[in-house]
């Protein structure tokens, strides 16, 4: 379907409920949430990162990782947890 079609097919969809103030406040929250995404919350600064990565190479430096010889050794863990 193009834009224009998706645009019609949803005015046409909206104007079926124009009297059902209920069900355009429902329309409008769903609208809103996907024209305003919330903020992606996983990103990290630079020094937050160099933070996790300087933790990371410690623990590895004192025998606290895991390692695995091949991906089926790795994948039996996955599956064990």
């Amino acid at each position: 379907m193009s834009t224009a079609q998706l645009t019609s097919e949803i005015l046409q969809q909206v104007s079926l409920i124009t009297d059902d103030e209920g069900k355009l406040k429902r329309v409008l929250r769903s609208l809103k949430r996907i024209v305003s995404p919330k903020p992606d919350t996983t990103e990290m600064s630079i020094a937050e990162y160099t933070e996790m990565l300087n933790r990371s190479k410690e623990q590895y430096l004192q025998g606290k990782c895991k390692s695995f010889s091949s991906v089926e050794e790795l994948d039996r863990y996955i599956q064990s947890r």
